[in-house]
């Protein structure tokens, strides 16, 4: 029998790693870092494992892979886009290549992968259990304009990405209002390997002169062969609407210019503790403005039932900040750590 433990990510917004145990094998969905400054995962419980599934290259999905040593360095599996953006964190002989839409076998487990419209090369998992299959969805969107999601087969127990809990406001309202306060120009914080490319192409279509950094600028073209005007931290001008690596001026071009300072900054992802992104916020010197990369409230609902789930795991939320989807989940919702699958 199958067995799922979730070692970080559980009941609230931290590292991403579930341990699943099944034919005599261990293996990781996700192998996150924390994301508050100095938060890091307990990863003494796990023990060795077999092998390392990746849904994609952020920081709180593929944080410790600095750290596989202390696992046992297993063999880690991700798509060739997820790979590239993690070249430098692994060795070659480690690394091995799955599809973005498609089945495999690893070691007699048989497991199958979609595209999650979270990030580019994002995919979710697929397992075949004997209770019913199980499906890992690191982070989905299921209202991205340039990255597609597909809908994953049947499964009886589902861990789902829920970072927003009961939020239910649409995508295009958010792009409106980011339009709306851009004008004039301001700096759009986003992380590298992300929602870059739905912001460059949302802002254009509002009539808005887009310039990007250079990581955003390459992962632009890579996807839509279209070029920006790229800046840098000395030619980016206060006027401009820039789209900017990272997603809390914490590197990248963004942490250039707000060192420069005379900038107005937008930040739209999750805000950890210790970031600038926190500090400008609570100075009141910078605003945050939602734009959703992850599943609202009813994507949640409507995935369980398409999935015909009668076991889901709320992932990266506190659901006691979550009232609303905890009652319609109903008996379906487990919070346990530790369950069959």
């Amino acid at each position: 029998m199958a067995r799922l433990n979730v070692i970080s990510g559980l009941n609230r917004k931290s590292a991403a790693i579930a341990l699943v145990e099944a034919g005599g094998r261990r293996i990781l969905f996700d192998f996150g870092d924390g994301l508050d400054a100095g938060e890091h995962p307990d990863i003494d419980v796990i023990g060795a494992v077999d092998a390392v599934f990746l849904s994609h290259a952020h920081k709180d999905h593929a944080g410790s892979l600095e750290r596989l040593g202390e696992i046992g360095n297993p063999a880690v599996f991700a798509t060739e886009r997820t790979l590239d953006f993690l070249r430098g964190s692994l060795c070659p002989e480690t690394a091995h290549a799955i599809p973005e839409r498609g089945s495999f076998d690893v070691d007699g487990l048989k497991l199958s992968t979609g595209r999650c419209g979270h990030a580019p090369g994002g995919v979710w998992f697929h397992m075949e259990t004997e209770k019913g299959g199980f499906i890992y969805t690191g982070d989905i969107s299921l209202e991205s304009q340039g990255m597609p999601f597909d809908y994953p087969p049947q499964a009886a127990t589902l861990l789902v990405d829920a970072s927003y809990g009961d939020r239910e406001q649409d995508l295009g309202d958010q792009i409106s209002a980011m339009a709306d306060y851009a004008r004039g120009g301001a700096v759009l914080c986003c992380p590298a390997a992300g929602r870059g490319t739905d912001m460059v192409l949302a802002m254009a279509s509002h009539g808005l002169a887009v310039h990007v950094s250079a990581a955003v600028g390459e992962e632009v073209e890579a996807a839509t062969g279209e070029r920006f005007p790229v800046v840098n931290g000395e030619t980016a001008q206060p006027y401009q609407v820039i789209v900017a690596t990272e997603s809390n001026a914490e590197a990248g071009l963004s942490a250039e210019l707000l060192k420069r300072g005379g900038f107005r900054f937008v930040f739209s992802s999750h805000v950890p503790n210790g970031t600038p992104a926190a500090a400008l916020i609570g100075r009141e010197e910078a605003v945050w403005l939602p734009w959703n990369v992850h599943p609202r409230k009813h994507d949640i609902l409507a995935l369980a039932e398409h999935c015909g789930s009668r076991q889901v795991l709320p992932a990266f939320v506190d659901m006691a900040m979550a009232p609303e989807l905890a009652h319609a989940l109903g008996a379906r919702l487990r919070l346990e750590t530790e369950t069959e699958i």
